[in-house]
């Protein structure tokens, strides 16, 4: 059987983007993927967020924020900054996978910036709005 290969989304606070990234990946394609997620600071999981994802049938409602530094000894096949931030402060993933360092690497580093869903000012219709939007893109 064939090695799953282990993805990392990078993201600033990691309380929307990648969690929700880290659940798609998950349950699209859990059998041949492993993913994960991790931010330069660790947060809370935004609740808008959880209740989106669980409009599609995907629970991230247990997942917990983790700092990039919990993956320090974890060589990625991937890592994807999904944040602007994020990718500014890369290289928090190293890509020189000789060295010790205490971040984690990967073997690929590529970045997709999404909006940030929990800037959005406005009543919980408009925010839902915007997080469901930032769901079906990633």
């Amino acid at each position: 059987m064939k090695r799953k290969k282990k993805v990392l989304f990078l993201r600033t606070h990691n309380s929307a983007r990648s969690r929700m990234a880290e659940g798609l990946l998950r349950n699209i394609y859990g059998s041949r993927y492993e993913a994960y997620s991790a931010g330069i600071m660790a947060t809370n999981v935004n609740p808008y967020a959880v209740r989106v994802m669980k409009e599609i049938g995907i629970d991230i409602s247990s997942q917990y924020s983790k700092t990039h530094k919990e993956f320090q000894d974890v060589i990625f096949d991937m890592a994807v900054t999904v944040c602007d931030r994020a990718k500014v402060s890369c290289p928090i993933c190293s890509t020189n996978l000789e060295v010790p360092v205490e971040y984690p690497k990967a073997r690929e580093v590529i970045h997709k910036s999404f909006e940030d869903p929990a800037a959005t000012l406005g009543s919980e219709d408009e925010k839902l709005k915007v997080f469901r939007q930032i769901r079906d893109e990633i």
